[in-house]
């Protein structure tokens, strides 16, 4: 037996977010997570967005919104690490409880709603962090930024992640921030994407060095819906697209007491559908830009079969919540093969 095996029990014996916050705390603490010792790295390193993974196993955004565990979350192994969503301002999200956990399904829906202590917090904390490794931030609008205002909250904190990220994550697919995902339509998507890519080449001259940026998007699109996003993304020459984000829908845990809770579903259950748009990418793509895929990973022959798919990377989250640290390796070995 696992030691998470062990201690799950007494977690999922506790609210959700107080286990999550328990969590990182434990995390926080880096080397007090010596009694799991690191992950062997892969058999093979990649380059995708022109960084050198080490392998292609990576923590999904959510997981530490704000920065606080990336030393302990390092030790797991993991390719690399993706913190956020942050926003310009510090934001509390919607009220609780909102997280809560399907375990019958392997699921889990949050309604958390971008609650982080904002991109200065997170600059901050990234100056004493002693983690060298791929890092990727992701980026959100505030709540109460109006949507035909979201550029600007996205090129601020383009202007403060870009110095510190080895890639930055541009977030229009959470479903719990109102009309976020009316920015993945054609027009509103055209004019983030260029004045991101603008932003992206000012800021490549003015460090002297260039940070790759990657689009994160919805599970819930339709075929044209797909193809529109891809065209957008060889056109404006964006380096990557994650794919992908939660779900708005409740295939497969229907008969869940929770499935009428609002938020967008993770887990298992999404493993399907995001694999499918990951497909349908693959093939709009062309293998002109990598896809980074998240969803529903809960085992190695998963991840495996994410890469099939046509994807370069995977990112897991919800996965490790019931599968503990073991995921990671198990992953890192299916991908290496």
């Amino acid at each position: 037996m696992t030691p998470y095996a062990l201690i799950r029990p007494l977690l999922f014996a506790l609210d959700a977010e107080r286990a999550h916050e328990l969590t990182l705390g434990l995390l926080a603490t880096g080397d007090s997570l010596a009694f799991w010792p690191p992950s062997p790295p892969g058999a093979n390193s990649v380059e995708v967005m022109g960084l050198q993974f080490p392998n292609r196993v990576g923590l999904a955004a959510g997981l530490d919104k704000n920065g606080t565990a990336i030393d302990g979350l390092s030790r797991l192994g993991f390719g690399f690490l993706e913190v956020g969503t942050v926003t310009p301002r510090p934001q509390p999200g919607n009220p609780k409880p909102r997280l809560f956990r399907l375990p019958e399904h392997e699921a889990i829906i949050n309604r958390m709603g971008f609650n982080n202590a904002g991109i200065d917090a997170l600059r901050e904390r990234l100056a004493h962090v002693r983690y060298r490794g791929i890092l990727g931030i992701n980026i959100g609008k505030n709540f109460d930024t109006p949507i035909e205002k979201a550029v600007d909250d996205y090129l601020i904190c383009l202007d403060k992640a870009y110095p510190l990220g080895s890639y930055i994550t541009v977030n229009i697919s959470s479903p719990n921030t109102k009309n976020l995902r009316q920015l993945q339509g054609a027009s509103e998507l055209d004019a983030l994407l260029a004045a991101l890519k603008s932003r992206q080449t000012e800021l490549a001259d003015r460090h002297g060095k260039y940070v790759p940026l990657a689009l994160k998007i919805a599970p819930d699109l339709d075929p044209g819906q797909i193809t529109n996003i891809a065209d957008a993304l060889r056109r404006h020459r964006i380096d990557a697209v994650i794919a992908t984000n939660t779900t708005l829908g409740r295939e497969g845990v229907e008969s869940s007491p929770l499935a009428t809770e609002a938020g967008g579903l993770s887990g298992s259950p999404l493993f399907e559908k995001s694999t499918t748009v990951i497909r349908s990418l693959a093939h709009a793509l062309g293998g002109e830009l990598p896809i980074i895929a998240a969803g529903g990973i809960t085992s190695g022959e998963r991840a495996r079969a994410k890469l099939d798919a046509g994807a370069a990377l995977v990112q897991i989250y919800s996965g490790l919540i019931y599968k503990g640290p073991q995921l990671v390796r198990d992953c890192i070995e299916a991908t290496s093969a």
